[in-house]
């Protein structure tokens, strides 16, 4: 089994920073893509940033310049540094990742249960 738990969501002013973390663990061979999503009430939930096994990354336009994201395979661990935060970024982010379990490398999507960030204006 396969857990990806999140952490460092909360209440910040518009204009702060937070620091979201995720963290797999379980039967781990080989972590693949890692990527933050988030969703709002009644939205569909979109991607906010990936980052590849090769250290590679790709950001949506709305955090582009803003957030960064990183990651420590020596943790399993995936970060989501954002900076200058508005409003509009409140949302449950979620952590989601393609892991494996063996050496054979078929990779599952896996996905963490949230974590809120609210902004306050």
């Amino acid at each position: 089994q396969v857990q990806l738990v999140e952490s460092g969501g909360g209440l910040v002013q518009a204009g702060g920073s937070l620091r979201l973390s995720c963290v797999a663990s379980g039967s781990i061979f080989s972590i693949n893509r890692m990527a933050w999503y988030r969703q709002a009430p009644g939205n569909q939930r979109e991607r906010v940033a990936v980052i590849y096994e090769d250290g590679s990354t790709d950001y949506a336009d709305f955090v582009k310049g803003r957030f960064i994201i990183s990651r420590d395979d020596a943790r399993n661990t995936l970060h989501l540094q954002m900076n200058t935060l508005k409003p509009e970024d409140a949302n449950v982010y979620y952590c989601n990742a393609d892991i494996a379990w063996s050496h054979d490398l078929r990779y599952y999507s896996y996905w963490g249960q949230g974590t809120q960030v609210t902004v306050s204006s």
